[in-house]
């Protein structure tokens, strides 16, 4: 069975649902039966390359809210984030264009590296307050998954590389149907938006599994997938509830 996460750096409730689900992947009794497939998803896209600014500023702006309700924002992230086991750093950080970590995580899921690539650029943003959106702290992280340096360094000055791989992930999120980030595609059959509860998606993965089980004869795969049976509560916008909005033209 094949799980395919679409999710974005700059999104926190990405970094946390990607410990829920594997949190309720564990749980599952077919867990190594279940292909993970992360898929790319920008944010901010019209946000210029370099261009970086204080992630309070960026929810001021976005959101409508005032710096302080700004600040309550990220505190309320944090706590979840804690729950979880995770570090995250509420002052300090920075907002920008991910398209380029994007790159890098499709030249790493082809050298067998994307989870830790994946996990390391989640730790720099949101544990460790080091700028991903600068290329040289990108090019350091990548290293430490374990790409080799001239190749990741060779993708990062090349805006071609894996250009087109980003670009397909975003047009098929959109033929799904996605309308937030963290968004989990279970075998094409089911949707899940946002960070939701570690049970949501032990029971997710147990009703994809029992649908394959009652399906002795598969079709193949059809080319153009229909919008997936959403699971789960609502997730609205990058706020409390668990996911960060997927912009609209």
């Amino acid at each position: 069975m094949r799980v395919e996460i679409w999710s974005d750096i700059a999104c926190p409730w990405c970094y946390i649902g990607k410990a829920r689900f594997e949190r309720g992947l564990a749980a599952f009794p077919h867990r190594d039966r279940v292909e993970v497939v992360h898929r790319s998803f920008e944010l901010d896209p019209r946000r210029p390359r370099g261009a970086t600014e204080a992630v309070t500023d960026m929810l001021v702006a976005k959101y409508g809210r005032t710096p302080d309700e700004a600040r309550a924002m990220e505190e309320h992230v944090a706590a979840s984030a804690h729950a979880e086991g995770l570090a995250y750093v509420t002052a300090g950080r920075d907002h920008g264009n991910t398209f380029d970590l994007h790159r890098l995580l499709h030249l790493a899921a082809a050298r067998g590296l994307g989870d830790a690539l994946l996990n390391g650029l989640y730790r720099a943003n949101f544990a460790e307050e080091r700028s991903v959106y600068d290329p040289a702290a990108a090019l350091a992280v990548a290293v430490e998954a374990g790409l080799d340096e001239a190749e990741a360094r060779a993708v990062l000055a090349d805006p071609d590389a894996y250009a087109a791989e980003v670009r397909a992930d975003e047009r098929e999120a959109a033929d799904l149907g996605a309308t937030a980030v963290p968004f989990f595609v279970l075998d094409r059959r089911y949707g899940i938006s946002g960070g939701q509860p570690a049970e949501v998606f032990t029971r997710a993965l147990e009703q994809a599994w029992q649908d394959r089980a009652d399906v002795a004869d598969p079709a193949p795969e059809p080319v153009a997938d229909p919008a997936p049976e959403p699971v789960g509560g609502p997730a609205p916008e990058c706020g409390p509830d668990g996911a960060c909005e997927v912009p609209r033209d």
